[in-house]
Order: C-alpha cells, then sequence, then structure tokens
C-alpha cells in the first residue's frame, strides 16, 4: 500500500501566512461507528515587522452531509503564542466527523506590537478519507 503525500491548504493575510497540512486518521477511526478522525497540523508565519500574538480562534467543521459545527475560544491549543517578526508557530490539533469527508475553515484573532488586533483568515481545507467512496446511482 503506497502513502499519501500529505496536501497542504496556505492562506496569508496581510504579513501573516497560515498553512494547514490535514491527515486522515485511519488507526483512531471507526467507519462502523460513523466515526472518522483527522489531525492537522497548522503553521503560522509572521512575515511582518511586527510581532503578533494569537488571542483567540473560530473554525467551521462542515461534514459530508452540510452539518456545520462551530468551535470557538481563546488562543490555540491552551496557548497565547507570541510570534516573532519572521518566526513561526506550529501545533497539531484534530477533530471528529461522523462522515467520511469534510470540510474545515476559520479566523485566529491576532494583536500585534503596535496594538492592532485583526482576524487571520485560516484557509478552508479538505478532509479526506478512503472511506469516502462516490456513490453510483
Amino acid at each position: 500500500m503506497g502513502s499519501s503525500v500529505a496536501m497542504s491548504y496556505e492562506q496569508t493575510t496581510g504579513d501573516i501566512s497560515v498553512r494547514v497540512t490535514p491527515r486522515f486518521m485511519e488507526a483512531d477511526s471507526d467507519p462502523v461507528q460513523q466515526r472518522y478522525l483527522w489531525a492537522y497540523t497548522v503553521e503560522i508565519a509572521n512575515g511582518g515587522c511586527y510581532a503578533v500574538r494569537v488571542l483567540s480562534r473560530r473554525w467551521q467543521i462542515v461534514d459530508a452531509m452540510g452539518q456545520v459545527h462551530e468551535v470557538s475560544g481563546d488562543g490555540v491549543i491552551g496557548k497565547q503564542p507570541l510570534i516573532e517578526p519572521g518566526g513561526t508557530f506550529s501545533y497539531t490539533s484534530g477533530t471528529p466527523l461522523q462522515t467520511p469527508s469534510g470540510i474545515m475553515h476559520g479566523t485566529y484573532e491576532v494583536r500585534d506590537d503596535n496594538g492592532s488586533v485583526y482576524e487571520i483568515v485560516i484557509p478552508v481545507f479538505s478532509l479526506d478519507s478512503p472511506h469516502d467512496r462516490a456513490r453510483v446511482n
């Protein structure tokens, strides 16, 4: 069985780039129980001249049936990281779905050293599993 190359999704807002690399967690999923799990690694890169602090996050997770689940909260993975100019911050998190595919996207609210507070776009990325088979009528 060949290994699949992880696809990354990237979007830049102002001087901040967000790259997301999702991967399906076959061993942690249970299609019989309609439980499909993905991990995703996020890298936030600061290309600007001010340090930025990630204050909060807001995600929209949409499954293959169109059900939308919103998640929001302070920081990321329990932290409000400060990303220096030219620096990056990476973390890995995960999400379960009841369908074998879906999409996610969202925003981070950040504050820079200059006192500006603004939103950074998290690109739309696809959650695909090998269990998502095209249906033939």
